[in-house]
């Protein structure tokens, strides 16, 4: 056998190890940031809502980008966020402009609260 192919099987756990630790890490937490609201529209009446706080949503590391799609990589910042959100007892999240790199996704907003029933997760 070359040199080379020996290297490159040498390298096989390696590239898996990467490749497992790659994975998408977020998903929907909870049936309360399922029902999270992520807006964009500059227009929303926020004036009845209580203000829970500053949130973040991000997926992705250095490698991310060789195994996942940016598509992939977004849905696991939205879900980050809603999470976040949740967590806070926020139903609605204003998002500001994206933070979009080439090998992650990451989304900033402000939460509020503008249902009455939504309780405070610990």
């Amino acid at each position: 056998m070359s040199r080379f192919f020996k290297r490159g099987i040498a390298c096989i756990p390696l590239i898996l190890a990467v490749t497992g630790c790659s994975t998408p890490s977020h998903h929907i937490s909870s049936v309360l940031a399922q029902q999270v609201e992520l807006r964009r529209d500059s227009h929303v009446d926020v004036s009845s809502c209580q203000w829970r706080g500053e949130v973040t949503g991000s997926e992705g590391r250095w490698y991310s980008s060789i195994f996942y799609s940016n598509d992939t990589l977004a849905q696991g910042a939205i879900n980050d966020i809603k999470n976040n959100a949740a967590r806070l007892g926020a139903d609605t999240v204003l998002l500001l402009s994206p933070l979009d790199f080439q090998t992650s996704v990451t989304l900033i907003g402000s939460a509020y609260q503008c249902q009455t029933s939504i309780p405070v997760n610990s």
